[in-house]
């Protein structure tokens, strides 16, 4: 049984956007909270990058990764030193976990017995099969690059797509070969053929955490108490319990812990209903729509106003908030990573500026279109320009504003669910694991409480636009 340990500051435990990770992320959360440590788990934040440099930054505490991504993505390959280079940023790691998960590639078996594949060199001589690989392994150095150049693939049609999606589109025919993990359940389960890598492009891939070196000693004893205790055989089925046969990753990890320590951290109860849980990704996404939203009204009102009365910066002005609608919303998340980190704030930003050009160019029109004759008469009463604007101009452009608001926010409503890609929480959590874990009704836990947070925010605005806009005014 674990020995309690002396309570420390809490750990986040970040991991990647794959099954996995999120279990050894998970068990090391539990595992630390048994011992004593209080812990969290930051769940799906991306890829190898994004979990490095937010652990470089102090933003979570510790991740499960794999040796051979250390050598070759983060350190180019040399392993001479690499202990002294993690140190320089502030990292250490933990020895082996007990497996090693390398990439291969997997075909299915009808299309291995006819081709005759049984090696990777057997795939390369097939350029007219369709290849799909997951994002990271298609741009990693370790990945699609070094395997191309060393076996010479001259493939006419490579496609990046999420692993587990990769699976579904292997087994429907939709593509011919895709990368694989090792310790993937969905090898047995699709009878897949694993070709072997005659070449010996993939190194070893040991399963280990890279840890803060500031982290509590607690609690990095606590990750260290996971050294050599999860074999290949142990992580499959592991992997298999999730992917296969819908366990929570909460109670794999849990039932591990349980196992192999004679304890557990804590359990999931009837609180953590899929009402809770509705509950908790509401005030989430509220928090990210609302607070962008405030932010966007307070600076895109203004610069509306400065639009609809001085044409040249209003084309400036509308430009800029145009250009970044061609933006695409991932791209512009991780634009922010480097400048604000993982979490609320990045998405908070990006919303903020996705908000801006619906509400400064409602403004600005709204102004444009008040009619000259109105504005003549606010003249004659002897108006100066501010009181012309607030007790005239405002009012009248207010349905063509409260117009642009009520865009803004069912934009922001929706794109707020890309924010879980990043760490922010919100209906795109349930969303993006159902997507991984191909079950739908995750996926419908967050699409179809942000559907109706939009129907509702439209609702409201019209509820709004009625009462305060006199009826000779709505739009």
């Amino acid at each position: 049984m674990i020995a309690l340990l002396v309570a420390a500051a809490a750990v986040q435990v970040g991991s990647k956007a794959f099954t996995e990770s999120v279990i050894l992320a998970e068990i090391a959360t539990q595992t630390c909270t048994a011992s004593g440590v209080p812990a969290t788990h930051r769940r799906e934040l991306g890829g190898t990058r994004v979990l490095f440099d937010a652990l470089a930054a102090g933003q979570i505490g510790a991740y499960p990764e794999y040796s051979g991504t250390i050598f070759q993505e983060l350190s180019q390959g040399d392993e001479a030193g690499l202990d002294e280079r993690l140190a320089a940023r502030g990292i250490a790691r933990t020895k082996s976990i007990g497996f090693n998960d390398t990439y291969a590639i997997g075909v299915r078996r009808e299309l291995a017995q006819r081709l005759g594949l049984s090696t990777i060199s057997d795939l390369a001589r097939h350029p007219e099969l369709v290849i799909g690989l997951s994002n990271e392994f298609l741009e990693r150095k370790d990945g699609w690059p070094r395997l191309r150049d060393a076996y010479g693939f001259r493939q006419r049609d490579v496609r990046g797509m999420v692993h587990d999606l990769a699976y579904r589109a292997l087994g429907s025919g939709a593509i011919a070969a895709t990368d694989l993990y090792s310790t993937d359940a969905e090898i047995a389960a699709y009878d897949l053929v694993v070709l072997r890598d005659d070449r010996r492009v993939f190194p070893e891939y040991q399963a280990l955490f890279l840890y803060r070196k500031d982290l509590a000693k607690e609690a990095v004893d606590a990750l260290r108490m996971l050294e050599g205790k999860i074999d290949e055989r142990a992580m499959i089925e592991m992997n298999a319990q999730a992917r296969l046969k819908g366990v929570p990753d909460t109670q794999i990890a849990a039932e591990f812990v349980r196992r192999t320590f004679g304890t557990s951290g804590p359990q999931a109860s009837a609180a953590d209903s899929r009402t809770r849980r509705i509950g908790a990704r509401t005030v989430e996404h509220l928090e990210l729509v609302g607070v962008s939203l405030l932010a966007g009204i307070v600076v895109a009102i203004p610069l509306g106003i400065l639009a609809g009365k001085k044409p040249r910066a209003g084309q400036a002005v509308i430009g800029f908030a145009s250009l970044v609608q061609t933006i695409p919303s991932l791209a512009l998340l991780v634009f922010m990573i480097p400048l604000l980190g993982i979490g609320e704030k990045p998405a908070i930003a990006a919303l903020f500026l996705y908000s801006l050009l619906p509400m400064v160019r409602n403004t600005a029109e709204g102004l444009r279109g008040i009619a000259p004759e109105l504005r003549d008469s606010a003249v004659a009463l002897g108006l100066p320009p501010f009181a012309r604007l607030r007790l005239v101009e405002l009012p009248l452009a207010f349905p063509s504003i409260l117009a642009g608001v009520q865009t803004s926010a069912v934009i922001d409503i929706g794109t707020a669910t890309l924010g879980a890609l990043i760490g922010a929480g919100g209906y795109g959590q349930p969303i993006l694991t159902g997507i991984r874990l191909a079950d739908t009704g995750l996926i419908l836990e967050g699409a179809v409480p942000a559907a109706a947070l939009a129907l509702l925010a439209q609702g409201v605005f019209d509820v709004v636009g009625r009462v305060v806009v006199p009826r000779g005014l709505r739009l």
